[in-house]
């Protein structure tokens, strides 16, 4: 046998009745926002992150799979979306504003654990060429919804404004003061990273204790990214989602600036908890070839942990299992089948030639149905007899009026 390997997974039913409601969520809530939809290439030129998400980033050093093509090209298997949204929207001609969703598979080399996979998944949304806040308030919205619109409990948004390049000249300058002050305090990895990332020392929960007062971004705003972030927090407001600003808050690739948020629940608890985040992005364009910023603003949800927190699915997966009672009605219960599926029923049947009613009736329940439809001699009176599974209850009735029967 050749197995799965590690840090994959095989993504089967039951288990997989939760990812069909979420992905469905994600279209139809992509859809009523305005966000079309993109396709993307799971393989990119591997300059594409190391100038993009960093070459100081976690990601960058240690966790991308990167390998050499046969034209002698490094490429990488994608590690996120963002990246490839901007390349992509740059491609395009980057003209006006652009809002995108975009679903897939994403890989990183992690030791796998809870919430971490080698290869997992995420939804994506992007507005692309919009500066204004409300472009920010949109985003976390709709991230927000998301988890509403699949049940997921307890959900807590967190938010924060890391400033402008310029405004983190300053700030990057006290913040290495601090750290140096404390490096005898610090681990190897956040010593290392006081010369080319210091931020991410303020995300690191080993070194939690050791940075517990220090500096923070909001702290050191200039004025336009000030007003930003308190428009920001305006929309939410209106909106009514309630949320919370912590200071201490960063992303962990350095094309952010401005907004930055992340998303918890109460149903998932992890080394890495949060469902989903993003933020904003201006400076992302530029630093991957465009001649100027692009303003722009995305969110990035991880369905493996969103799917770990959302309730159990509906018990019945079918509306309505077919058991054919005479042999000679078979192909009118085939093509009752359809009809009802047209109609935007979930129907299935046995079509295992012969079997008997009770083998139908146990095919029934192991395939999740609400209800069985016999179809035997009272065909011929435009009838069919409809059992309930969960009660029992039984009715003989005309064949136009299951749909209004079984949606009782």
């Amino acid at each position: 046998m050749i197995s799965r390997l590690k840090g994959t997974d095989d993504i089967l039913p039951p288990g997989s009745a939760k990812w069909r409601t979420l992905l469905r969520a994600f279209e139809d809530l992509s859809e009523r926002f305005g966000y079309e939809f993109a396709l993307l290439p799971v393989i990119e030129a591997t300059e594409l992150f190391s100038r993009g998400v960093g070459e100081a980033t976690e990601i960058v050093e240690k966790q991308m799979f990167t390998f050499e093509d046969r034209g002698g090209r490094s490429v990488t298997l994608r590690p996120e979306l963002t990246a490839g949204m901007v390349r992509a929207f740059l491609d395009a001609g980057a003209q006006g504003t652009l809002k995108l969703a975009a679903a897939g598979p994403m890989f990183r080399y992690e030791q796998p654990q809870k919430g971490r996979r080698r290869q997992f998944y995420q939804v994506d949304f992007e507005y692309l060429g919009e500066e204004s806040p409300d472009a920010d308030v949109e985003i976390i919205e709709l991230a927000y919804r998301l988890l509403e619109e699949v049940g997921v409990p307890g959900i807590r948004l967190a938010i924060n404004s890391i400033g402008d390049a310029a405004d983190r000249v300053e700030y990057r300058r006290i913040l290495q003061e601090f750290l140096r002050a404390r490096e005898g305090e610090l681990s190897p990895d956040a010593r290392r990273r006081i010369d080319d990332n210091p931020l991410r020392v303020l995300d690191s929960k080993t070194d939690a204790e050791a940075v517990v007062d220090a500096p923070v971004p909001l702290d050191h705003l200039g004025g336009e990214a000030r007003a930003h972030f308190d428009g920001v927090r305006a929309g939410l407001d209106a909106l009514g989602i309630a949320y919370e600003v912590v200071p201490r808050l960063v992303r962990g690739l350095d094309y952010y600036n401005r907004t930055v948020f992340e998303l918890f629940s109460s149903g998932f608890e992890a080394a890495q908890s949060a469902l989903g985040g993003g933020g904003r992005y201006d400076p992302l364009a530029e630093a991957i070839g465009s001649s100027r910023e692009i303003p722009a603003v995305g969110a990035a949800m991880g369905c493996d942990r969103i799917v770990e927190a959302m309730p159990a699915p509906r018990a019945d997966r079918l509306d309505v299992f077919v058991a054919v009672a005479s042999p000679e009605r078979r192909n009118d219960a085939r093509r009752w089948v359809s009809t009802l599926r047209s109609e935007g029923l979930r129907v299935d049947w046995d079509v295992t030639p012969d079997r008997s009613i009770r083998g139908q009736f146990k095919s029934a329940d192991r395939a999740g149905a609400a209800a069985v439809a016999v179809v035997g001699d009272e065909w011929g009176e435009g009838q069919v007899t409809l059992r309930r599974l969960a009660t029992g209850e039984e009715e003989r009735i005309a064949i136009e009026e299951v749909g209004s029967w079984l949606s009782r």
